[in-house]
């Protein structure tokens, strides 16, 4: 894991903004879900999808001049299958 971050016994990361690209953000325990221990049901797959549409809409805010986006919501923890990610 980049930053050596993990889930708490919450499901919460430790306090701190964390810098992503989006491909290191797909390689992460956002998408792919702790080692260990695992947690039932991860949603690997759709929370690629979530990635994949913020780097659109992403794509579209640089395109005009944004230069950071910051993303957060449940995508942000211990939760198998978060219905968005807040940007």
């Amino acid at each position: 894991m980049k930053d050596g971050i993990a889930f708490n016994k919450h499901g919460l990361l430790p306090k701190g903004d964390y810098l992503y690209t989006f491909d290191e953000l797909r390689a992460s325990i956002f998408v792919n879900g702790p080692k260990k221990p695992t947690i039932p049901d991860w949603d690997s797959e759709w929370r690629a999808h979530l990635v994949n549409q913020a780097e659109i809409l992403g794509k579209q805010l640089w395109d005009i001049g944004i230069t950071e986006i910051w993303l957060d919501g449940s995508f942000a923890e211990a939760k198998p299958h978060p219905n968005d990610i807040e940007g």
